[in-house]
Protein backbone atom coordinates (compact mmCIF):
# COMPACT_ATOMS: atom_id res chain seq x y z
CA UNK A 1 0.00 0.00 0.00
CA UNK A 2 1.33 3.45 -0.88
CA UNK A 3 0.68 6.52 1.23
CA UNK A 4 1.16 10.06 0.07
CA UNK A 5 2.98 12.13 2.71
CA UNK A 6 3.17 15.89 2.24
CA UNK A 7 6.65 17.34 2.33
CA UNK A 8 7.74 19.64 5.11
CA UNK A 9 7.25 22.56 2.72
CA UNK A 10 3.61 21.60 1.94
CA UNK A 11 3.99 22.03 -1.83
CA UNK A 12 4.28 18.49 -3.11
CA UNK A 13 3.90 14.98 -1.84
CA UNK A 14 5.76 11.78 -2.53
CA UNK A 15 4.85 8.12 -2.02
CA UNK A 16 6.16 6.08 0.90
CA UNK A 17 5.46 2.36 1.16
CA UNK A 18 3.80 1.02 4.30
CA UNK A 19 1.79 2.58 7.11
CA UNK A 20 3.02 5.29 9.47
CA UNK A 21 4.72 3.48 12.33
CA UNK A 22 6.41 4.99 15.38
CA UNK A 23 9.36 2.95 16.58
CA UNK A 24 9.01 0.02 14.15
CA UNK A 25 10.09 1.57 10.88
CA UNK A 26 11.17 5.03 9.94
CA UNK A 27 9.81 7.04 7.06
CA UNK A 28 11.27 10.44 6.36
CA UNK A 29 8.79 13.16 5.55
CA UNK A 30 11.37 15.26 3.72
CA UNK A 31 11.68 14.99 -0.05
CA UNK A 32 14.54 12.68 -1.13
CA UNK A 33 17.05 15.45 -2.08
CA UNK A 34 16.77 17.07 1.40
CA UNK A 35 16.95 13.69 3.12
CA UNK A 36 20.17 12.90 1.22
CA UNK A 37 21.80 16.12 2.42
CA UNK A 38 20.93 15.35 6.04
CA UNK A 39 22.28 11.80 6.01
CA UNK A 40 26.02 12.66 6.36
CA UNK A 41 25.22 15.01 9.26
CA UNK A 42 23.07 12.32 10.88
CA UNK A 43 25.89 9.80 10.59
CA UNK A 44 28.28 12.23 12.22
CA UNK A 45 25.88 12.87 15.12
CA UNK A 46 25.23 9.15 15.61
CA UNK A 47 28.96 8.38 15.64
CA UNK A 48 29.59 11.15 18.19
CA UNK A 49 26.78 9.84 20.39
CA UNK A 50 28.19 6.32 20.18
CA UNK A 51 31.66 7.55 21.15
CA UNK A 52 30.49 9.23 24.36
CA UNK A 53 29.60 7.28 27.50
CA UNK A 54 25.91 6.53 27.94
CA UNK A 55 26.10 7.04 31.68
CA UNK A 56 25.72 10.46 33.24
CA UNK A 57 26.40 11.39 36.83
CA UNK A 58 23.99 13.16 39.15
CA UNK A 59 26.01 15.76 41.03
CA UNK A 60 24.24 16.93 44.21
CA UNK A 61 25.63 20.21 45.50
CA UNK A 62 22.83 22.17 47.15
CA UNK A 63 19.61 20.20 47.48
CA UNK A 64 17.34 21.13 50.39
CA UNK A 65 14.67 18.59 49.50
CA UNK A 66 11.09 18.87 48.37
CA UNK A 67 8.17 16.61 47.58
CA UNK A 68 8.94 13.00 48.46
CA UNK A 69 7.12 11.48 45.48
CA UNK A 70 9.10 13.65 43.04
CA UNK A 71 12.37 12.48 44.58
CA UNK A 72 11.29 8.84 44.45
CA UNK A 73 10.58 9.19 40.74
CA UNK A 74 13.83 11.06 40.08
CA UNK A 75 16.02 8.55 41.91
CA UNK A 76 14.28 5.52 40.39
CA UNK A 77 15.10 6.97 36.97
CA UNK A 78 18.75 7.48 38.04
CA UNK A 79 18.89 3.89 39.37
CA UNK A 80 17.31 2.41 36.25
CA UNK A 81 19.80 4.23 34.00
CA UNK A 82 22.73 2.95 36.09
CA UNK A 83 23.94 6.47 36.81
CA UNK A 84 26.32 7.36 39.60
CA UNK A 85 25.50 9.93 42.28
CA UNK A 86 28.12 12.26 43.71
CA UNK A 87 27.04 14.09 46.86
CA UNK A 88 29.25 17.16 46.83
CA UNK A 89 27.41 19.49 49.17
CA UNK A 90 24.04 19.74 50.92
CA UNK A 91 21.60 16.83 50.56
CA UNK A 92 18.76 17.40 53.01
CA UNK A 93 15.28 16.06 53.60
CA UNK A 94 13.78 14.22 50.59
CA UNK A 95 17.16 14.41 48.83
CA UNK A 96 18.40 11.74 51.25
CA UNK A 97 16.03 9.20 49.66
CA UNK A 98 18.86 8.67 47.17
CA UNK A 99 20.48 6.48 49.84
CA UNK A 100 17.61 4.00 49.74
CA UNK A 101 16.76 4.01 46.03
CA UNK A 102 20.08 4.18 44.15
CA UNK A 103 22.43 1.27 44.95
CA UNK A 104 25.03 2.33 47.52
CA UNK A 105 27.89 1.22 45.23
CA UNK A 106 26.74 3.96 42.82
CA UNK A 107 26.83 6.74 45.46
CA UNK A 108 29.82 8.54 46.93
CA UNK A 109 30.51 11.66 48.99
CA UNK A 110 33.13 14.38 48.73
CA UNK A 111 34.61 16.29 51.71
CA UNK A 112 31.94 19.01 51.14
CA UNK A 113 29.03 16.56 51.54
CA UNK A 114 26.45 16.75 54.31
CA UNK A 115 23.19 14.88 54.84
CA UNK A 116 20.20 16.27 56.74
CA UNK A 117 17.29 14.26 58.14
CA UNK A 118 14.00 15.30 59.78
CA UNK A 119 10.42 14.09 60.14
CA UNK A 120 8.21 14.33 57.10
CA UNK A 121 5.61 17.06 57.17
CA UNK A 122 2.71 18.24 55.07
CA UNK A 123 3.12 21.04 52.55
CA UNK A 124 2.62 24.26 54.53
CA UNK A 125 0.50 25.64 51.69
CA UNK A 126 -2.22 23.24 52.84
CA UNK A 127 -1.77 23.77 56.60
CA UNK A 128 -2.03 27.57 56.77
CA UNK A 129 1.74 27.96 57.05
CA UNK A 130 2.03 25.69 60.09
CA UNK A 131 4.50 22.80 60.01
CA UNK A 132 2.38 19.68 60.62
CA UNK A 133 4.34 16.44 60.78
CA UNK A 134 3.16 13.26 59.07
CA UNK A 135 3.71 10.00 60.94
CA UNK A 136 2.81 8.08 57.78
CA UNK A 137 5.24 10.14 55.67
CA UNK A 138 8.01 9.72 58.23
CA UNK A 139 7.45 5.96 58.31
CA UNK A 140 7.57 5.91 54.51
CA UNK A 141 10.90 7.80 54.49
CA UNK A 142 12.40 5.45 57.07
CA UNK A 143 11.31 2.40 55.05
CA UNK A 144 13.59 3.49 52.20
CA UNK A 145 16.74 4.10 54.21
CA UNK A 146 19.42 1.42 54.45
CA UNK A 147 20.23 0.02 57.89
CA UNK A 148 23.33 2.20 58.32
CA UNK A 149 21.17 5.34 57.97
CA UNK A 150 18.46 3.98 60.29
CA UNK A 151 21.13 3.14 62.89
CA UNK A 152 22.60 6.67 62.74
CA UNK A 153 19.13 8.21 63.09
CA UNK A 154 18.35 5.99 66.13
CA UNK A 155 21.71 6.77 67.76
CA UNK A 156 20.96 10.48 67.33
CA UNK A 157 17.50 10.48 68.93
CA UNK A 158 15.32 9.52 65.98
CA UNK A 159 13.71 11.84 63.46
CA UNK A 160 12.31 15.07 64.88
CA UNK A 161 11.06 18.33 63.41
CA UNK A 162 14.62 19.68 63.69
CA UNK A 163 17.17 18.86 60.99
CA UNK A 164 19.85 16.41 62.11
CA UNK A 165 22.98 16.63 59.99
CA UNK A 166 25.90 14.37 59.24
CA UNK A 167 28.94 16.18 57.90
CA UNK A 168 32.10 14.83 56.36
CA UNK A 169 33.88 12.38 58.62
CA UNK A 170 33.67 8.92 60.11
CA UNK A 171 29.88 8.97 60.72
CA UNK A 172 29.22 9.87 57.09
CA UNK A 173 31.74 7.33 55.77
CA UNK A 174 30.02 4.57 57.74
CA UNK A 175 26.99 5.25 55.53
CA UNK A 176 28.46 6.34 52.17
CA UNK A 177 31.92 5.74 50.75
CA UNK A 178 34.13 8.72 49.91
CA UNK A 179 34.38 9.34 46.17
CA UNK A 180 37.34 7.62 44.53
CA UNK A 181 39.71 9.76 42.46
CA UNK A 182 38.52 8.24 39.18
CA UNK A 183 34.92 9.46 39.70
Amino acid sequence: MLNEFPTQFGQESYPVAGPRVWGGSFHTRLPPPVAMRITPMSLLLVSLAAATPARADLHITRDHGGYVEEYKTKYKRVRDKGERVIIDGICNSACTLVLGIVPMNKICVTPRASLGFHQAYYDKAFTFGIKVTSAEGTSDLMSYYPDAVKDWIRRNGGLTTEMKKIKNGVDLWKIVDPCPDEW
